[in-house]
């Protein structure tokens, strides 16, 4: 899903005739803000003790 941000964000800096800004400045904040709603430390840290405990 992060991959698709960066090719939708850097379509619309082209569409808008952006092209020096750079799209991982403008994707950044979208990027944490999808980790942070879809519990992304919890899914982490949980992932981590079930490969080490399991």
């Amino acid at each position: 899903p992060f991959i698709a941000i960066d090719l939708i964000i850097s379509n619309i800096l082209l569409a808008m005739g952006m092209m020096m800004v750079s799209p991982v400045t403008i994707s950044l904040p979208f990027k944490l803000l999808l980790f942070v709603l879809l519990d992304g430390w919890g899914r982490l840290s949980h992932g981590l003790v079930l490969s080490y405990g399991g």
